[in-house]
C-alpha cells in the first residue's frame, strides 16, 4: 500500500509542476509581449527581427524553425517587417530558389535603441529570482526539457 501511495503522490506532484510551470510562463510570455507590443511590433515580428539582429541575415525558409513559428505565417511575417523598413529580402546569389531576410539600416538602429529596453524589461520580469535562483532553475529546466524530448 505505501509503494501505491508513493506513485500517486509522484503523480500528483508531476501534475502540480506540469501546471505551475504553465502558469508561470504564461504569466511572463503575458507581460513580455505587453513590453514588445508597446515598441510596435507583435511577439513575432519581434522574435524576426531579433533573430536576425543578431544572428544575421537568414534564408527565408530557415526563419521559422528558429524562432518557432508555422512555416506559413514567415512570409506574411517578412512583409510586414518589409513594409515598417526594419528588413529586406535579398537573393541568394548561388541558388535563385533561396531568398535572404536582411536587416535594414533603418531596422539596425531601431533595435540598437530598442533592443537594450527590452532586456531590461526582461530582467525585471524575472526579478522574481536571484542570480542563483535563475542559474538554478535554468539547469533544472534544461534538464525537464531534456528529458521530455527524450521520452
Amino acid at each position: 500500500m505505501i509503494e501505491n501511495e508513493k506513485i500517486a503522490q509522484e503523480e500528483e506532484l508531476s501534475l502540480k509542476l506540469f501546471v505551475v510551470l504553465n502558469r508561470a510562463l504564461d504569466a511572463l510570455q503575458k507581460r513580455a509581449e505587453e513590453k514588445i507590443r508597446s515598441l510596435g511590433l507583435n511577439p513575432t515580428e519581434f522574435g524576426v527581427l531579433e533573430l536576425i539582429y543578431h544572428k544575421g541575415e537568414q534564408p527565408i525558409q530557415k526563419i521559422s524553425q528558429k524562432v518557432l513559428i508555422a512555416s506559413s505565417s514567415i512570409t506574411y511575417v517578412v512583409d510586414k517587417l518589409e513594409k515598417k523598413r526594419l528588413l529586406k529580402r535579398k537573393p541568394c546569389p548561388d541558388d535563385r530558389r533561396i531568398t535572404y531576410a536582411a536587416i535594414t539600416a533603418e531596422g539596425t538602429a531601431w533595435m540598437d535603441q530598442v533592443f537594450p529596453k527590452h532586456q531590461s524589461a526582461i530582467k525585471e520580469i524575472c526579478a522574481g529570482l536571484d542570480t542563483e535562483e535563475k542559474k538554478g532553475m535554468i539547469e533544472q529546466l534544461k534538464k525537464l526539457g531534456y528529458y521530455a524530448q527524450r521520452w
